[in-house]
């Protein structure tokens, strides 16, 4: 209930983004609050394939979506990861999700390999890299 306000104020005193951990199917009925947070993201390619239109939504206004915790989601990942990167290539950003403790299947190196068979290389050093370093502010 204090999402909206507490990112506002990071955002503003500390140039922090907020980094949420929310089901895609959930997406529509935060989207009022969602569109007065300066800065986010949402993790794991947003957890749910029921949402995912609303996830989209926001790759379109450049909302950052982690590609993560594949073991935790509902779906295929890569048909969705190759929509939110036709979308908008600068929004995914590929992570382990470790310690994986929620997760339904944990992190292993087959998570790499994914992105690895289903991008090209240059996808690949956005997906992996450059997307994440000018996220967190790192001269690319």
């Amino acid at each position: 209930e204090h999402i909206e306000k507490l990112s506002n104020y990071l955002y503003e005193k500390l140039n922090w983004h907020t980094e949420l951990y929310v089901d895609s199917k959930d997406l529509k009925d935060l989207k009022t609050v969602l569109a007065n947070i300066p800065k986010f993201s949402i993790d794991h390619l947003g957890l749910s394939n029921e949402g995912l239109d609303d996830l989209y939504y926001w790759v379109e206004k450049g909302v950052k979506i982690k590609a993560t915790g594949f073991g935790r989601i509902d779906f295929d990942p890569v048909p969705v990861m190759k929509q939110i990167y036709s979308i908008n290539p600068d929004a995914l950003m590929f992570g382990t999700d470790l310690p994986s403790t929620r997760a339904k299947v944990p992190f292993t190196e087959k998570d790499i390999q994914v992105i690895r068979d289903h991008f090209s290389s240059e996808e690949q050093e956005k997906i992996c890299f450059t997307n994440a370093a000018e996220w967190y502010g790192m001269k690319v």
